[in-house]
């Protein structure tokens, strides 16, 4: 069955998404390419995210809420079946050189992102 399998991230809205990252970078010494990056021990090219998007950003749309949190799954294609069988809609779904992705929203209004990275 298919199955969530860690946090990939959580992203938030700010003001100046650059300001934060370099606030991070230099205050906490984290960084990276979408914000603070902190690898996975067992799983070389796996990493979960902090990441500060603009405040205006629509990434975030349906919810109102100002964040998003991002679920690693095992097997999106498998979890999306399973959702939609539930009643779950599927707002949209997206396939990158490094990933697959898929967007829902749960009960309480929060924008879900699940993320199935890329094989090596």
């Amino acid at each position: 069955m298919a199955k969530v399998t860690g946090l990939g991230g959580l992203f938030y809205r700010v003001l100046d998404p650059a300001a934060t990252r370099a606030w991070y970078r230099e205050m906490l010494g984290i960084g990276g390419e979408w914000g603070a990056m902190f690898a996975f021990k067992d799983d070389p090219g796996g990493f979960s995210l902090l990441t500060p998007f603009a405040a205006d950003s629509d990434k975030f749309v349906p919810s109102a809420l100002p964040f998003m949190i991002n679920l690693r799954v095992d097997d999106l294609d498998g979890l999306v079946a399973d959702l939609e069988r539930k009643g779950v809609a599927i707002l949209d779904l997206q396939d990158d050189d490094y990933g697959k992705f898929a967007w829902i929203v749960d009960p309480d209004g929060v924008k879900l992102e699940l993320y199935q990275q890329a094989s090596e």
